[in-house]
């Protein structure tokens, strides 16, 4: 029940023991506002390590063809492994319930021309599926489609930055033709991709192409397989096993031949680089923890010297007749208070550090960190618990003394 009296005297009391008071809150303070600031951070090292390893889809298996090192059903060692465009079909149709996209891609250097302008790129030939693969972003126009692999156009996607360094003075590059190698190629769209700048170096172009212009082959680099998310990741794992069997036993190569073919599914470097981040970000949290349990006993040592400083004025009390419930419940009742003001105050600063840092940090690897609102208010609700509990339980002994030897307290 509300009692104007008590909290007359509540204020009262914070007025006439300010430096008291100050110490009190101000343990409370810090100890909130370094818990917000530390968490925050831990979540800005969760983020970074979500932007730098998991750029790419982490639905992908990738299957890279290697040189066997045993032989194995009559072929001898040192036996070069070539993908061919069959094995897209062949693993369409097999793993029909376990893909939701595929994609070859094969790797080759060039030398780009535009007006004078020139510099060498990496060229990526692949099929339609590639742009989910890497998460391209289409700035302008269009990504490579089921025409041009069809048509074995000479189109090509090109990065941010081939855009910047070959078409000057904000020259639109759609509809122009970039000569590479010699072949003029008709720029139909520029990308990017948040994965850096090095990822927007690249030019794309449809695979079919690149095997044509190279004898007409239909032999491929790499193949990236997108496997339905709905499996999950043991799903990922059942699917990676059985895909690693099927190729094997297609290409002729021995299960435990490690150099035959190449299998990575990133689903699993995922994992393993989530899991470091949610350590790192558990290690920062403990700190932030710690903290917080050094505030709780700092108001616990405050209170403790408070109640025995007022000692006396408690004996005054139940000498005018206040009941030792009446004696506590003014204690706590002030301890409250003086946490939630203070922890509330510790929140704020601590809210508003991480708001000034956030952009400022990116180079020390914390990007945007923040703390969820449930895990403040949760800390906070703690601290005021404590708060509470450091008051009552002197507070609760003072009230047992008698009037008679609270008096005579020195």
């Amino acid at each position: 029940m509300f009692s104007r009296d008590r909290w007359q005297e509540i204020f009262q009391s914070i007025g006439k023991n300010r430096l008291r008071t100050f110490l009190s809150g101000f343990t409370i303070t810090l100890g909130i506002l370094i818990f917000t600031v530390l968490y925050g951070f831990g979540n800005g090292l969760k983020n970074t390590f979500q932007e730098f390893f998991v750029d790419d889809a982490t639905n992908t298996i990738w299957l890279f063809p290697g040189r066997t090192s045993k032989p194995h059903k009559g072929f001898a060692t040192g036996r070069r492994i070539e993908f061919r465009n069959d094995d897209i079909d062949d693993i369409k149709k097999d793993f029909a319930m376990y893909v939701e996209y595929i994609t070859p891609r094969i790797s080759r250097g060039g030398t780009a021309k535009y007006k004078g302008e020139s510099n060498t790129y990496t060229t990526r030939a692949v099929g339609p599926a590639h742009q989910d693969s890497e998460k391209t972003i289409i700035m302008q126009g269009r990504f490579i489609n089921e025409n041009d692999i069809k048509e074995k156009t000479k189109n090509i996607v090109i990065g941010r930055l081939v855009k910047k360094d070959l078409f000057k003075n904000g020259e639109t590059a759609l509809g122009k033709y970039v000569d590479i190698d010699g072949i003029a190629y008709k720029v139909v769209g520029v990308f990017q991709d948040d994965g850096g700048d090095n990822e927007e170096r690249y030019i794309y172009m449809p695979y079919t192409t690149r095997q044509l212009i190279e004898k007409n082959t239909d032999k491929i680099d790499q193949i990236i397989v997108g496997f339905k998310l709905s499996i999950g990741y043991a799903g990922s794992k059942a699917f990676e096993s059985s895909l690693n069997k099927y190729m094997r036993n297609k290409h002729i190569i021995a299960m435990d031949d490690q150099n035959g073919m190449f299998i990575r599914n990133a689903a699993e470097g995922v994992k393993q680089t989530l899991l470091f981040a949610t350590i790192l970000q558990w290690v920062v949290t403990g700190v932030a923890i710690v903290t917080l349990l050094a505030g709780i006993i700092g108001i616990s040592n405050i209170m403790v010297f408070v109640v025995k400083e007022r000692t006396k004025e408690l004996g005054i009390r139940k000498a005018m007749g206040a009941s030792p419930k009446s004696v506590v419940g003014m204690v706590l009742q002030e301890s409250v208070f003086i946490t939630t003001i203070s922890g509330v105050v510790g929140l704020i600063i601590g809210m508003m550090t991480l708001n000034f840092v956030g952009v400022r940090l990116e180079d020390y690897f914390i990007k945007n960190p923040y703390v969820g609102t449930g895990t403040v208010i949760g800390a906070t609700i703690l601290l005021i618990f404590f708060g509470a509990i450091a008051g009552y339980i002197p507070a609760r002994r003072a009230a047992k003394i008698k009037p008679i030897v609270a008096l005579r307290d020195e």
